[in-house]
């Protein structure tokens, strides 16, 4: 028997349609790539965004002034290396995604167009490459870097 509001048949829930032959999927089971259940970490979604956010013209670099240090003595030990979610926060539920970047902006540019385009390029890179979908982009920035915030101590003149 039909039941009229749904369209299916007794108590098995089945279409009316019958299946084709030529359908891959067997009533009663769903698609092979529909079987199980994928979690994405924080720190993935946080390694995409901070990649995404490097990539826009203005960004100097990710975090704050105690994050660069650390990151910058981090890189003088063997094997330390950079970190790529410095400065980045993630957090993820299981179809969406929140995150909060810092970053330090170039002398110069506009700092409203870098953080559009910063939220621009983050939203489009993870919801991407996570399928995820990126409720807010908040951006911190945090400094803004000049030429000779890079020249060493040992270059510059000693005070007398």
């Amino acid at each position: 028997m039909t039941d009229p509001g749904t369209g299916t048949t007794g108590t098995t829930g089945l279409p009316d349609d019958p299946v084709s032959p030529d359908d891959p999927v067997r009533p009663g089971t769903c698609a092979p790539g529909d079987r199980g259940h994928t979690v994405i970490a924080d720190g993935v979604v946080a390694k995409i965004a901070g990649m995404a956010a490097r990539d826009v013209l203005g960004v100097h670099t990710l975090g704050g002034g105690l994050a660069r240090t650390l990151d910058a003595v981090r890189e003088r030990v063997p094997g330390g290396g950079r970190s790529v979610t410095r400065g980045i926060k993630a957090e993820v539920g299981e179809v969406q995604a929140a995150l909060d970047l810092e970053i330090v902006a170039e002398y110069g540019v506009s700092l409203a167009e870098v953080s559009r385009t910063v939220r621009e390029n983050v939203v489009a890179a993870v919801e991407r490459m996570t399928g995820l979908e990126v409720v807010e982009v908040n951006i911190t920035i945090g400094d803004v870097w000049v030429p000779d915030d890079d020249v060493d101590e040992e270059e510059r003149p000693a005070l007398q």
